[in-house]
């Protein structure tokens, strides 16, 4: 269950067959040699200068642009074949156990100023993190490098199994010039010469309204066919989609209701992709309350609650559904084990029932009665604005009150209250993302393990499931030094979500792109996703590394 390795020949990635790219305009308008492309947010206006791909409150983080100066080790794929594409090394291998890293760094890379990169600067990258000069915000627990000829061994105190993308997706940064940064925890990385990087673009100009990159001339991987990117942001969506529909914007990544009429009808070359990952939008119940301390009603809820409508109309399209009693998405299929490939819920209210008969629940006029005599009811809770859970939660309402006579009362509070809510455990019913490991483990650490839960306050793992066979097997699979290890651990762990049914997942959680294709084609498409369309994620520059001019 190692992580693959796709497009390993990474130095021929400016050649790389457009296959499954969107067609070249077939309108009356040409396209436009050397057009810049603009890529937009919807998170209001630029404000504060900052370079540092560390902070994740930089203008160079908020806005992505941090992913075309400064680049990593390796690109994780968080959708397609989940594989690994060595970057700025050469190859990439772990050890048995996930401790140790062992990479190759890329020859022939220059800094953006000129200088030779080598790999006193991946060693310096990471040493930062042994000294305390950089914080530790990854969870990373480096602890030092050895170098044998040009393999470089990066050490970690534990396995990194499921936090391959943690390490992988490291900013490297310029020895020569960050040793002279007196603290990069806080370093806006204004000053002149400071933001240099490996990355296909380097910074031309930033204000509030834009931030300008021109193409690197000597970038490694090859000419650029984007000779500038403009990095702007819009007050909300409603303007973003009105830039995107006028072609004011490019590309970007956003939610947008009703997307085929706004947005796909507007033009032949808009294009939407939603790329499916392994985490998944999930139903989380409270296990430590009424009326879901009993496991047969969260069963018959897993046999009732439509995923189909979910995808269809809460999400527009915009996930896959999920109906595997493992929690799993296709994207992990992989993962099933051989028991379960043919456990799948579907909509069946008749089974429901039987299962609620057989634990001694009744029905009076319509209304289901709990074993105790009461009426069965619960509250579910999304933050008011989240307008794809928002609807989804009016569809679960519907579906129980019809099916088996539940009342579902709709609370959509501010962010504060539901925050507050799912860490303290005071909720009845929210739905929430998963962490994303690119494996199974992200969904049952997310729904079955008890670390998540510190001062009685969570992080994940709502519920509050706790059992110690299946937090033994959690820790086992993170730390196993053998697929046998690790298969042998999920076995514990989907046995225990396929009886407890601790959480329900409805869809895959997706990675959103709008992209025109007017001036460039070669972007992901739901045939071909070497990457997601999100610009925002690590894989914008194998992205812009394989855009062509359109027609």
């Amino acid at each position: 269950m190692r992580l693959t390795t796709s497009l390993g020949a990474v130095g021929m990635i400016a050649a790389l067959a457009l296959t499954g790219c969107a067609g070249a305009n077939t309108d009356s308008t040409p396209a436009e040699s050397g057009a810049a492309l603009t890529i937009a947010k919807p998170d209001g206006a630029i404000t504060t200068e900052s370079h540092n791909p560390y902070l994740g409150d930089s203008s160079a983080s908020k806005y992505g642009y941090a992913k075309v100066i400064f680049e990593p080790l390796a690109l994780v794929n968080p959708t397609g074949d989940l594989g690994t594409t060595p970057w700025l090394a050469e190859s990439v291998e772990w050890n048995d156990d996930y401790t140790e890293l062992t990479v190759v760094p890329r020859s022939g890379v220059t800094w953006s100023d000129g200088t030779e990169f080598t790999g006193d600067d991946i060693v310096f990258t990471f040493d930062q993190f042994l000294t305390g000069r950089l914080a530790d915000t990854s969870g990373l627990k480096y602890e030092g490098a050895t170098v044998d000829g040009d393999a470089i061994t990066l050490k970690f105190a534990d396995s990194k199994y499921i936090a391959q993308s943690r390490v992988l997706h490291t900013p490297i940064v310029p020895k020569h010039i960050w040793e002279g940064i007196d603290d990069p925890n806080t370093d806006p990385l204004t000053g002149e010469g400071l933001a240099v990087g490996t990355g296909p673009y380097v910074l031309d100009s930033w204000s509030t309204e834009s931030v300008t990159l021109a193409a690197n001339e000597d970038y490694w991987g090859g000419d650029l066919a984007v000779p500038e990117l403009h990095y702007v942001s819009y007050g909300d969506n409603a303007a973003l989609t009105t830039a995107l529909v006028s072609g004011e914007a490019d590309w970007a990544q956003a939610f947008i209701p009703q997307i085929e009429s706004s947005y796909l009808a507007a033009d032949e070359d808009n294009h939407f992709l939603a790329s499916p990952t392994a985490g998944a939008g999930t139903l989380f119940l409270n296990l430590q309350a009424e009326p879901f301390d009993d496991p047969a009603l969260r069963q018959a809820l897993a046999w009732t609650i439509d995923r189909e409508a979910y995808v269809d109309i809460a999400r527009e399209g915009a996930s896959t559904a999920i109906w595997s009693a493992t929690g799993l998405s296709g994207l992990l299929e992989d993962e099933i084990l051989p028991e379960y490939a043919d456990d799948v819920y579907e909509v069946d209210v008749d089974k429901a029932k039987s299962i609620l008969e057989d634990a001694g629940y009744t029905w009076k006029d319509e209304k289901l009665i709990d074993p105790d005599g009461e009426a069965v009811s619960f509250s579910i809770s999304v933050p008011a604005g989240w307008s794809d859970w928002n609807t989804e939660q009016a569809l679960i309402a519907e579906e129980l009150d019809a099916a088996l006579g539940i009342e579902v009362k709709v609370d959509q509070p501010d962010w504060g209250g539901w925050d507050a809510a799912r860490q303290e455990g005071t909720f009845q019913a929210i739905i929430h993302w998963l962490e994303d490991t690119g494996n199974a483990y992200g969904l049952y650490t997310s729904t079955m393990d008890p670390k998540w839960i510190v001062d009685d306050r969570a992080q994940f793992n709502f519920g509050r499931f706790d059992d110690p066979a299946v937090t033994e097997a959690l820790n086992t699979y993170a730390n196993a030094s053998s697929d046998a290890d690790r298969e042998a651990a999920l076995a514990v762990m989907q046995a225990a979500f396929v009886e407890n049914v601790p959480a329900i997942p409805l869809g895959s959680h997706p990675l959103l792109g709008e992209y025109n294709t007017r001036n460039y084609v070669g972007f992901p498409t739901e045939d071909d996703q070497y990457a997601s369309a999100d610009p925002t994620q690590p894989g914008i520059v194998q992205v812009l590394t394989n855009l062509q001019p359109a027609g």
